[in-house]
């Protein structure tokens, strides 16, 4: 790893190992005097193969950048290439295909069918792109999400971290290209958050997933490979040594301005 002092953003291009290059992402919401900026001029790369995870305070632009960077929401202006495909000119079509191929979405509050059981809740994405599970990848993906004895339950009979564990399976059942995730231990306790955190670390490690996180836990962010630190809707710093102690450190910063 680099240097374990933050360090200033620095623009950049697109390199070859990013599969998500952003540039002058703005997101603006209403016009003139009212217009609120969320987003101002973000450049992002997201590296293939690593977890980065996005911090900062409030209302900095965290969830906004993510669904922009994953096609959930259109920039105001700027580039969103993810894998080579410019996605802000995509028609719904177009994108609707692109976030079921080849995103997988995981969410703060785990978004599971009550009345299906979890294999089934953990197939529902490519059963709606009429397709069948690939019987090794299944067998790899729930021996890592400890679900092989939870799978006819339903997510009424699960743990929280259980069932945040079958909605990660469900993400990357699909073998996403990157895997987008909001919040994903905010609704769970510490056990639950660290059996969340070792699944996601384990897949970017062992299978060379690439995952985006959005977080405001410094305990859950020290997993990431890099964390962009987001303020006033721009990213303002970069961390590569993601230990807690230096992830508070900058929070301290950027909440003291």
């Amino acid at each position: 790893m680099a240097d374990s002092h933050p360090t200033e953003q620095q623009a950049t291009t697109g390199t070859d190992d990013a599969v998500v290059v952003a540039r002058g992402v703005t997101r603006r919401y209403g016009e003139g005097d009212t217009a609120v900026y969320a987003l101002r001029e973000v450049d992002v790369d997201i590296h293939r193969g690593q977890l980065t995870a996005v911090m900062g305070p409030s209302g900095s632009g965290k969830s906004t950048l993510m669904h922009c960077l994953a096609g959930l929401d259109t920039p105001t202006a700027g580039s969103v290439r993810f894998d080579g495909v410019e996605i802000t000119e995509l028609d719904d079509d177009d994108l609707t295909h692109l976030r079921r191929e080849r995103i997988g979405f995981v969410f703060q509050f785990f978004n599971l069918l009550p009345m299906l059981d979890a294999r089934e809740n953990i197939e529902l994405p490519l059963a709606i792109a009429g397709k069948e599970p690939e019987k090794a990848w299944f067998d790899e993906v729930i021996g890592a999400s400890h679900l092989g004895d939870r799978l006819s339950h339903r997510p009424a009979e699960l743990s929280g971290g259980q069932q945040q564990r079958a909605a990660i399976a469900r993400a990357l059942m699909s073998q996403p290209t990157v895997v987008f995730a909001d919040e994903p231990t905010g609704n769970l306790d510490r056990a639950g958050s660290a059996e969340i955190l070792d699944l996601l670390r384990r897949s970017v490690t062992d299978s060379g997933q690439t995952i985006v996180m959005v977080t405001h836990d410094p305990y859950v962010a020290a997993i990431a490979d890099r964390i962009l630190f987001l303020e006033d809707g721009r990213v303002v710093r970069e961390l590569t040594t993601c230990t807690e102690d230096a992830i508070i450190g900058v929070m301290k910063e950027l909440t003291a301005t």
